[in-house]
């Protein structure tokens, strides 16, 4: 018995019998030897941890377009906390914690620059429409690796198509990281308006305080928690009824006060007026792609429209502003 199979073996004795066992699970659409080590959700971990995608994240916006300070969140801030909140939940609840964590890491994958204002204008823009849970399925089924993709086992997949809203994931991690997104971001935007001076703690109305608590610590602790009591040995995840009823009124008030905060969408119109030039620009010149998109049009054939929203989603903020500036601001220049 190799270490994977050990591992295999530990997860059959121990998780709950309504977690996702690796050595269950539906496979990749391409088929690759096991590994000695890793089980399948440990590898594609890995593979997420290791991607282009991934490393962008670090200079990609969460809320605050640039910020002042090295404190505010980033895509990529988001991503790990979330994945902390989901390996806690998991592991509370006896599921497969290397699954959940998989699905955190690569549920933002397909985020635009500049936030939701990127995603809005690719959405609007381009006639297939965006959306940044859709283009993280494609990074890690096409993008990553030169059209290869990461080649990732389907529940991953799976989990992260469906971490919004009003996904359906069809693991229990999957429901997991679903809850796990929300409980992170609604509180790390808490703290960075806090630290922005959009707002204090006491403006928090007390009908939310009352139940979920008086700081992001007290918050994050009866909110996951609410998870972790409400669902225990169950075949669903779910919240504390009241938990989560405060926790959605929180996060309703908190589009009306900070999302959509002249503080924050200060910059959101040039940010918007960018990456609509942008595109329109690649369209019109695909030739000035960079050779891997070219070659996704030529000899992938994949349509060209799809492909400037591959690369415009793939910028980071400063990319794309340098992009901008290169294609669009005139320079100085010299006569001698």
């Amino acid at each position: 018995m190799n270490i994977r199979e050990d591992i295999e073996l530990r997860e059959e004795l121990t998780l709950s019998k309504y977690a996702a066992l690796s050595k269950n699970s539906l496979g990749r659409d391409r088929y690759e030897e096991a590994c000695d080590i890793r089980t399948v959700y440990q590898r594609d971990r890995d593979r997420i941890l290791h991607s282009k995608a991934f490393r962008r994240l670090k200079h990609k916006t969460q809320v605050f377009l640039a910020p002042e300070g090295d404190h505010y969140r980033t895509r990529l801030t988001h991503t790990l906390e979330v994945a902390q909140i989901a390996r806690t939940i998991a592991k509370a609840l006896r599921l497969n914690e290397d699954l959940a964590e998989a699905i955190a890491l690569g549920h933002d994958l397909g985020h635009t620059p500049f936030g939701h204002s990127g995603e809005d204008v690719l959405n609007e823009v381009c006639s297939y429409g965006f959306a940044h849970y859709e283009q993280s399925v494609r990074i890690v089924e096409f993008i990553e690796k030169s059209g290869k993709g990461l080649n990732l086992t389907k529940e991953v997949r799976d989990g992260i198509l469906n971490h919004r809203t009003s996904g359906n994931p069809a693991t229990l991690e999957g429901h997991v990281v679903r809850l796990s997104d929300k409980i992170a971001y609604i509180n790390h935007d808490i703290d960075d308006s806090i630290r922005a001076h959009i707002l204090v703690e006491d403006d928090i109305p007390t009908e939310y305080t009352d139940i979920l608590g008086h700081s992001v610590r007290e918050r994050l602790n009866n909110l996951i928690h609410g998870v972790i009591e409400e669902s225990i040995d169950k075949p669903e995840i779910s919240m504390n009824k009241e938990k989560y009823k405060a926790m959605m009124g929180l996060r309703t008030w908190m589009f009306k006060k900070v999302y959509h905060n002249e503080v924050p969408k200060s910059q959101e119109g040039k940010a918007k007026a960018m990456i609509e030039s942008l595109f329109d620009y690649y369209m019109c010149h695909n030739d000035k792609l960079p050779k891997e998109y070219i070659f996704f049009i030529e000899e992938l054939k994949q349509d060209s429209e799809l492909v400037v929203c591959d690369y415009i989603a793939g910028m980071t903020d400063l990319y794309a502003i340098e992009k901008f500036k290169d294609l669009f601001v005139p320079k100085s220049w010299d006569v001698y």
